[in-house]
């Protein structure tokens, strides 16, 4: 896409949540734009109240990338709501996220967009999420997460061997039907299949951090998800399917 076309109605929005990402700011987004040439999009960086220099990164490449926008919480508020954030700023019908910290590549984001929008893709076919097919995260966090995945999985029934890759393409209309809260985006794949929707799952690349520190450590992420896991269940054992509706 041309400078001159930045001010189109794009087909795409690609959201990055970003805290204290000074270091990786820069380089994401220079790679979402290049990665996505030729296609009519949108890059939204959500600034979830960085305290370094990730929002002075991010301004610097608004005159060199026009599709660049940039919003900013008042208060941190975590990922979850960065990502709710974008999509409720979005001016496309096709969202992508990915992390803020650079280890999902850029490059994969037009293979999970164009098989969600795919001329023979399933009706209701909303979300296509990525796989990380070789991880570049330490022995412990991948274990915590192998483990994780696979409770979560078993319990959820969720289809989702990866729900932690921050990779995933879906319809904004699909995603604004599902109930928000905090750590949400871990949950997305449950949450599409509890309203009727369908899911696929392609394997895709994943990278070193570049810069900065990870926001999250195992006890954490393993607390947080005990809570979610069990309101997720509660949400699940509350839910019923009308199959849809006709209109007279």
């Amino acid at each position: 896409m041309t400078a001159n076309s930045a001010d189109l109605t794009p087909d795409l929005s690609v959201i990055a949540p970003m805290h204290n990402e000074a270091g990786n700011a820069g380089a994401l987004v220079r790679e979402i734009h290049d990665a996505l040439n030729g296609r009519r999009f949108e890059i939204i960086c959500v600034n979830d109240a960085s305290t370094d220099a990730t929002l002075e990164e991010l301004t610097a490449l608004k005159a060199e990338i026009p599709e660049l926008r940039i919003l900013t919480h008042r208060r941190n508020a975590g990922q979850s709501r960065a990502v709710r954030t974008g999509v409720l700023a979005a001016r496309a019908p096709v969202v992508c996220t990915l992390d803020g910290d650079g280890q999902n590549p850029p490059a994969d984001i037009p293979t999970l967009v164009d098989a969600l929008t795919r001329a023979d893709a399933p009706a209701a076919l909303a979300l296509v999420g990525g796989r990380r097919a070789k991880r570049q995260d330490s022995g412990w966090k991948k274990l915590a997460s192998r483990i994780g995945n696979g409770v979560r999985k078993r319990l959820l029934n969720d289809e989702a061997d990866d729900t932690g890759c921050g990779l995933k393409a879906f319809r904004r209309d699909a995603y604004l039907l599902l109930p928000f809260f905090d750590h949400q985006h871990r949950f997305l794949p449950a949450l599409m299949k509890r309203e009727g929707f369908a899911m696929e799952f392609l394997d895709v690349g994943h990278r070193p951090r570049a810069a900065g520190k990870s926001k999250y450590t195992n006890l954490g992420r393993l607390f947080a998800s005990l809570s979610d896991m069990v309101g997720m269940m509660w949400l699940n054992s509350r839910a019923r399917q009308s199959g849809g509706w006709d209109e007279a």
